[in-house]
């Protein structure tokens, strides 16, 4: 935002610091009003015709500005991705180990978790082998997690999303 005299336009249509506006009038006649108040001229539509400036405490506003965003990142979550890699030839036993952990990530730490799988060697032929380990790992997981995106290969790796559920969507 641009105040006082930084503002370059000649006329400026201005606001007063109750909201009400007064008029079109030249920038020097806007500033005798912002000093006569003990406040700043702000520029908030610089490119209206003519530009529209506001009488307003601007170290006041910057500071109710600051506050928000303080709130606002307060409030927002952020949403970290867990990974679990499984093989295409994965055993009972370690599939079993192996969704306790995706099930943990998903429930207590609320985390999105990326299930991959990597083929090696010649195992890259037998991609519905892959596609069955993550289709079991979602069927396991669909009571908690929903699915973000269905198994899909990218190079030799095939990949799967899940996102736990929220609360309405458990019901």
């Amino acid at each position: 935002m641009i105040l006082n005299d930084r503002i370059r336009a000649r006329e400026v249509r201005l606001i007063n610091e109750k909201g009400q506006q007064v008029g079109v009038m030249t920038k020097n006649e806007a500033l005798r009003h912002a000093d006569d108040a003990g406040l700043d001229l702000v520029l908030i539509s610089p490119n209206a015709k003519p530009p529209v400036a506001r009488i307003m405490d601007y170290g006041k506003y910057r500071f109710q500005q600051q506050k928000k965003m303080k709130e606002s990142r307060k409030k927002s979550k952020a949403v970290s991705v867990k990974e679990i890699r499984l093989s295409p030839t994965i055993e009972g036993n370690d599939f079993d180990t192996k969704l306790k952990h995706a099930r943990k990530f998903l429930t207590k730490e609320r985390a999105k978790v990326r299930v991959s799988i990597r083929f090696r060697g010649r195992a890259i032929t037998h991609k519905d082998l892959g596609r069955d380990v993550l289709e079991k790992m979602a069927d396991a997981t669909s009571d908690i997690a929903s699915v973000i995106s269905r198994p899909k290969m990218e190079g030799r790796s095939m990949f799967l999303m899940l996102a736990p559920k929220s609360e309405k969507n458990k019901k």
